[in-house]
């Protein structure tokens, strides 16, 4: 499951939806590419993954028609991870998801907000009819305030080394133009340079799950790695700006440094480590419509 997914600020969300119920097909989308530069992982000294790349694609597009019991949420998700690895090494050179997104948000009363969604889709090497999985996600926001609102939420996918994962924290304004956003996956430290920018600091953490391919492990002398589960764990740290060009279209970039990464077969009790961070830069076309 995604820790991204985990990302539960549902109080902009649905304080902002009545601005756009009078559109037919209101929705949100995000375009996202990041470069991740040369770094390594280990087993052990003996069993070093050399040097390699990383990029990492996302697509998202959901719309959010209006309904009596809240906001409905019905899309598409496809994320891509590409390593640059050989074909025999250790590891796989490339992971993607393609999902559905299906949810809803509803608002219990006037302080609380709840989100429920799942992601029907496809987790593997390859976009794969066995490879389907359904993660999912209850969550909620506590609106104390206009100036801090408190979010919780848990993530559940049977395929994980760890099936239920906790998210949430806090939305705290500081003072004028501070703003601690404080929810994982995702949590910064925001200040509102202007009416349309936004500079932050802050930190990532991505985790997904995959299955890999039937003769995966054959290819590399370890046919137990067949059609393994793989749990793919990274943290990124680092600062950007985020810029409202229009209403409905913001730009976001980002740069910093990649402090951690593993890759785990936890069934097979096999994990490659970081050894040695990698600098990082991302570029995001994101909004609402």
């Amino acid at each position: 499951m995604h820790w991204r997914f985990l990302s539960l600020a549902l109080s902009a969300l649905l304080l902002t939806v009545g601005a756009r119920a009078a559109q037919v097909w209101p929705g949100e989308f995000e375009l996202t590419q990041t470069y991740v530069g040369e770094g390594s992982v280990e087993r052990d000294p003996q069993r070093r993954v050399g040097d390699f790349e990383e990029n990492n694609t996302l697509l998202h597009l959901v719309f959010t028609p209006r309904i009596k019991l809240g906001v409905l949420r019905l899309g598409v998700e496809y994320e891509r991870f590409g390593f640059g690895l050989s074909g025999n090494a250790a590891l796989p050179d490339q992971l993607q998801s393609l999902a559905a997104v299906v949810g809803l948000d509803t608002q219990l009363s006037d302080s609380i907000l709840v989100r429920l969604e799942a992601q029907p889709g496809f987790y593997g090497q390859e976009i794969q009819s066995n490879d389907f999985n359904v993660p999912f996600l209850l969550g909620g926001t506590y609106i104390y305030s206009p100036d801090l609102q408190l979010v919780l939420g848990v993530g559940v996918n049977v395929e994980n080394k760890y099936p239920v994962l906790p998210g949430g924290g806090v939305r705290w304004k500081i003072a004028r133009g501070w703003v601690l956003n404080a929810i994982l996956p995702a949590p910064r430290l925001e200040y509102d340079w202007s009416r349309s920018v936004t500079v932050y600091l802050g930190a990532n953490i991505k985790e997904t799950n995959f299955r890999l391919n039937e003769n995966f492990g054959t290819m590399r002398g370890r046919p137990r790695l067949n059609r393994a589960e793989l749990s793919y764990n990274e943290i990124r740290t680092g600062a950007g700006v985020d810029w409202k060009i229009a209403d409905w279209l913001a730009l976001n970039l980002e740069g910093g440094y990649l402090p951690y990464r593993t890759f785990d077969f936890y069934r097979a009790d096999i994990r490659y480590h970081q050894d040695g961070g990698a600098p990082y830069g991302m570029i995001s076309f994101h909004g609402a419509f």
